[in-house]
């Protein structure tokens, strides 16, 4: 059966949606078992997927290539109902919260490798005046050890 032949419902089996999604099968397990997508069991207890997963599969890669993680993920379709498939104004919702967060990531990205040009005239990674080894450290004034019981 190819790609494009007419099918009885819209279900697709685990190997199919590994090759239409570009995802090795383990992955659809994975993602399955955290709770990303869903499958029905056919009589012969094989996973059938609904074409529409491929979307929320679209959603999950490009997420992921923004670098964030399954659990942010996996929280932002949560809150679909029904466990719907992403809408285009869900994408803009959920890329709108997670494009803060990619702002706040490159601002501190940013800072590091400004701190780390400082750094490697210097060589010390002293654990006492190194901003990239103890950054903000409030109790440094308060001598070596520990501060607490």
């Amino acid at each position: 059966m190819t790609p494009d032949s007419p099918r009885k419902d819209d279900r697709l089996g685990v190997g199919e949606m590994a090759l239409r999604s570009g995802l090795a099968v383990s992955t659809l397990h994975f993602y399955e078992q955290r709770g990303l997508i869903r499958s029905e069991r056919n009589a012969g207890n094989q996973r059938r997927y609904r074409r529409s997963v491929l979307r929320r599969l679209a959603v999950i890669k490009v997420a992921q290539r923004m670098g964030i993680g399954l659990a942010e993920i996996a929280a932002a379709l949560a809150v679909l109902p029904d466990g719907r498939e992403p809408t285009k104004a869900d994408w803009r919702r959920m890329s709108s919260v997670w494009a803060t967060a990619l702002d706040e990531r490159i601002r501190t990205l940013t800072q590091l490798r400004t701190q780390l040009d400082g750094c490697i005239g210097c060589g010390c990674l002293s654990l006492k005046a190194c901003p990239l080894r103890n950054d903000g450290d409030k109790l440094s004034g308060e001598g070596p050890g520990p501060h607490f019981e």
